[in-house]
């Protein structure tokens, strides 16, 4: 079985970077868990929308099984948790949209 791709979003990007450097090292081995196997960590509302946890911060991430690709949209706390994932499902189609935008691209 091929692996997937795993892409991220200008928001998770800038959110990444202001994590700790040891944070970032944490997320560096989840992206390359995914690669591998897009289910890892809890499975939210949805089976395409999970997360992970970060120690006290969690990694919010879409996948797409048709394209074989995982996409990494947000990084929140516990306290922040249920407006980030409302605010990410409100962007789904944006983020589809996203996805196949970066297909076109390679």
């Amino acid at each position: 079985m091929d692996g997937y791709k795993v892409y991220t979003t200008e928001n998770f990007d800038r959110q990444l970077a202001k994590l700790t450097k040891e944070e970032q090292k944490r997320v560096h081995k989840i992206y390359l868990q995914l690669k591998a196997n897009p289910y890892i960590g809890d499975q939210l509302r949805y089976k395409f929308l999970r997360e992970k946890r970060l120690k006290e911060k969690r990694i919010y991430y879409l996948t797409y099984d048709d394209l074989k690709i995982v996409l990494l949209v947000a990084v929140s706390t516990k306290k922040t948790q249920k407006e980030t994932i409302d605010r990410i499902i409100y962007y789904l189609n944006e983020y589809r949209e996203y996805v196949k935008e970066l297909l076109s691209e390679d």
